[in-house]
């Protein structure tokens, strides 16, 4: 427990992101300039669960690849603890919609590749972290099997451990339970907490799904349609730890209701330009 708190005070100081002013837009010859982020800016605070919904098509995979550095901004300025992100780095950790394992190695293979080849550990110290991670997410008898060999959330259990074990400042997660069955995503999503919880990472939580982010989440950030920008920032003052009893509470109800306030103008700004769409923002209301 003292080693899990060392590195829960560790990760505290350490893991702000942030992003000024974002702009991205995608050329292609023959075709109109497509705008997809403009003038994006927010915090991820450090030691926070920060969750981004949003419209489909909205940029939140855009953001996503730049705050990793996968991408670039054509202008502003993404800054970990105060310094500019360029390009990727062992630093942040990004854990992708689909399954990123290498099936050719097995599962321990698999989340102690990096750490060794990249990460300045030795075998001996990478092995130990994993197997403590793969404890906590029920795959210890499992480190010897090949992706192929694992359910789909058994994957994602693994591709999580794989990024921990890294030690990074900042974990980004573009909709990593997308496309696994109701029960298995709630579990998944209750692993993360977990490992929330005991690590202390800042982590920038992507999503479409609005249930996920008031489960997950200490803020919510709700983007508008291209160009996309954070229109507003939802606080999720649950307490923690979490469970899905929080589901039942008043206060849950309260922070979803206008958290779909904000996504459904978004969603009536798209459908108004559409003849006949009528007026989607009321009967959303009035449905919900």
């Amino acid at each position: 427990m003292a080693n899990n708190g060392n590195k829960n005070q560790q990760n505290q100081q350490k893991g702000e992101l942030i992003l000024e002013d974002v702009n991205r837009v995608f050329r292609m010859p023959g075709a109109p300039a497509c705008h997809a982020l403009k003038n994006c800016s927010f915090t991820v605070p450090r030691g926070s669960l920060t969750v981004l919904v949003g419209p489909s098509g909205c940029g939140k995979s855009t953001l996503a690849n730049i705050a990793a550095g996968y991408d670039h901004a054509d202008s502003g300025k993404v800054l970990l603890d105060g310094k500019p992100v360029t390009g990727p780095g062992r630093d942040r950790i990004m854990v992708f919609q689909e399954t990123a394992l290498w099936p050719w190695m097995t599962v321990m293979k698999n989340a102690t590749f990096g750490p060794t080849m990249l990460g300045g550990m030795n075998k001996s110290e990478a092995e130990d972290r994993a197997m403590a991670l793969l404890d906590k997410v029920g795959l210890r008898d499992f480190r010897d099997k090949y992706p192929a060999q694992l359910s789909g959330g058994m994957q994602r259990r693994a591709e999580l451990c794989r990024a921990l074990v890294m030690n990074p400042k900042v974990m980004i997660l573009d909709e990593p339970f997308r496309g696994l069955d109701v029960m298995t995503r709630e579990l998944m999503q209750e692993y993360l907490l977990t490992l929330y919880r005991e690590t202390g990472l800042t982590m920038l939580f992507i999503t479409s799904e609005i249930e996920e982010a008031l489960f997950l989440g200490d803020q919510i950030l709700v983007m508008t349609n291209l160009p996309g920008t954070v229109k507003t920032t939802v606080e999720v003052d649950l307490p923690r730890p979490r469970d899905f009893k929080v589901l039942a509470t008043e206060r849950y109800r309260q922070i979803k209701s206008e958290v779909m306030e904000s996504l459904y103008e978004e969603g009536a700004k798209i459908f108004a330009k559409l003849d006949g769409a009528g007026d989607l923002l009321g009967s959303c209301r009035a449905g919900s």
